[in-house]
């Protein structure tokens, strides 16, 4: 069931709700939390269908608020709220609340979001798309116990790392950190497996891809041992090598969806681990309310601090040895009768 409402208010909006609730026959309300999705017409639908499907595990009160630019200082001048209520089959396993706003109140858009929350319930904030730098001194922020960004959208995502890590507060996280949990997940079982003492580290996957960035700092700062970042065709994370003094541990997944873990001593083994859709990755994070430490330790380990720890390439670092090793050439004889040019 879907209510249009143009050039309303808050009051009007939860009136609307309750009304659809009941024309449904289901005045009961069983939502868990109200995720807050802050997103343009563009992302609009992607994240809105995202969010639907995640609801199926997680009942919510869903309310997207969509900013609508203004094209003249008159426009601009004038605000105005519209919006859509879903209720039933249309909303997934809750309720959602469309909010387009226009004029002036695109600057006071908590004043619109905070009457439509759950009463007692947690909140949880997603930009899918051009989040802001401190996340928790944004106003739609500070409405939420969690704040969920997705690093991978930025245009510049390893450098959003570094600002992200500046402003961190408890409570902030990154779908880029949430696609990697079965890659840490699968390593740490791994070493688990076998009591190996890990010396260097190896992550290659894609540019541009902070996933890569933040496992790459994971396992520096958890195992403190120089850690390299190379380049590969993708998609995304496509290896990572843990070198031991009994051999290599690798965990290879080049087709991004089944991947090969190679450990000493042991036959190699085949493991799923499928690239997993935003809906999968926003429940996951829907699952857990409290601050993740150790998604804080990892970004705040620093993507500078990475690459000043890593180790150099072999052929890098054999040449200079090669070259000191290697005897000195005789300088060349200076031609007769030639003078020097002056």
């Amino acid at each position: 069931m879907k209510i249009d409402l143009t050039e309303t208010n808050s009051s009007k909006i939860n009136a609307a709700m309750v009304q659809a609730r009941r024309d449904i026959g289901t005045p009961a309300v069983g939502m868990v939390l109200t995720l807050v999705i802050v997103t343009d017409e563009e992302n609009a639908y992607d994240a809105l269908k995202s969010a639907n499907d995640a609801s199926h595990e997680h009942p919510s009160r869903i309310v997207v608020v969509i900013k609508r630019a203004s094209r003249s200082p008159r426009s601009r001048r004038d605000a105005r709220l519209d919006a859509e209520v879903r209720v039933g089959a249309d909303a997934g396993s809750g309720e959602t609340v469309v909010l387009r706003l226009h004029g002036e109140l695109v600057d006071h858009a908590q004043s619109v979001v905070l009457p439509l929350l759950l009463p007692d319930a947690p909140v949880v904030v997603w930009w899918p798309d051009g989040a802001p730098t401190d996340l928790a001194g944004d106003p739609l922020g500070a409405l939420g116990q969690r704040r969920i960004t997705d690093t991978y959208s930025c245009e510049n995502p390893v450098g959003t790392l570094g600002s992200r890590a500046g402003a961190y507060a408890p409570g902030d996280t990154d779908l880029s950190w949430t696609r990697i949990t079965p890659w840490r997940s699968m390593l740490a079982a791994a070493l688990d497996q076998q009591s190996l003492s890990v010396v260097s580290a190896t992550v290659e996957g894609e540019a541009d891809n902070p996933s890569c960035e933040l496992l790459a700092m994971w396992l520096a700062d958890r195992l403190q041992v120089p850690v390299r970042r190379t380049l590969s065709a993708g998609p995304g994370l496509t290896a990572v090598r843990l070198a031991t003094k009994d051999g290599d541990i690798v965990l290879n997944r080049a087709d991004g969806g089944l991947a090969t873990l190679c450990m000493p001593g042991q036959p190699d083994r085949n493991v799923a681990l499928k690239r997993r859709d935003t809906a999968e990755l926003l429940a996951e994070e829907l699952r857990r309310l409290d601050p993740d430490n150790t998604y804080e330790a990892s970004l705040k380990y620093g993507v500078s601090q990475l690459a000043a720890a890593s180790p150099k390439p072999e052929a890098e670092a054999e040449a200079p040895a090669k070259a000191e090793a290697a005897p000195a050439a005789k300088p060349a004889a200076k031609p007769a009768k030639k003078p020097a040019a002056k």
